[in-house]
């Protein structure tokens, strides 16, 4: 089955502008209209997930409509997982926290990296390997509350310089 070209560019465009349950109607329908081997040729020419389609269908058939849940997707923070992660960090940071020198900015310096920051909660709270978060992690956490490593930095002696004379020249 072949879709005329200027058909196809205005299914896309109303496609896009829809979301969730209305979307799959509108590719169910679209679907139902084009009749046998549809769905193949939608998928082909247009792009569209035939499981998508298919659940458009049983929408349309049952008129039960899904509820999408978005918000239980994907991978939760690591606060969420250790309720008093931030606290024991705080605990092991705090103290060792310094200000901005040149009072500059609100930022603390601290002189643990986030790879001592994680042995730290190993040895002091008894964290397991497997529930503790990466590196790169603890180190997003550090920053996101306004702990900075910094290295400090010694005093840099003063050139040895010498006063330029002047050569008279004969």
């Amino acid at each position: 089955m072949k879709i005329a070209q200027n058909v196809v560019r205005l299914l896309k465009s109303a496609a896009e502008k829809l979301k969730g349950a209305k979307k799959r109607q509108f590719m169910a329908e679209t679907v139902n209209d084009l009749g046998r081997g549809g769905q193949r040729a939608c998928e082909r020419q247009l792009g569209w997930c035939r499981n998508t389609i298919r659940k458009g269908q049983l929408e349309l058939k049952s008129s039960v409509v899904c509820i999408d849940y978005f918000e239980g997707r994907g991978r939760k923070k690591a606060e969420v997982k250790n309720p008093n992660l931030l606290e024991d960090i705080k605990s092991i940071v705090e103290p060792d926290a310094q200000a901005d020198p040149a009072m500059n900015s609100d930022r603390l310096y601290i002189k643990y990296t986030a790879n001592e920051v994680r042995n730290q909660l190993k040895v002091r709270f008894n964290y397991p390997d497997s529930e503790l978060p990466s590196r790169i992690t603890i180190n997003r956490k550090l920053n996101e509350n306004g702990w900075h490593l910094k290295k400090v930095r010694k005093t840099i002696p003063q050139k040895k310089s010498q006063k330029q004379t002047q050569y008279l020249r004969v």
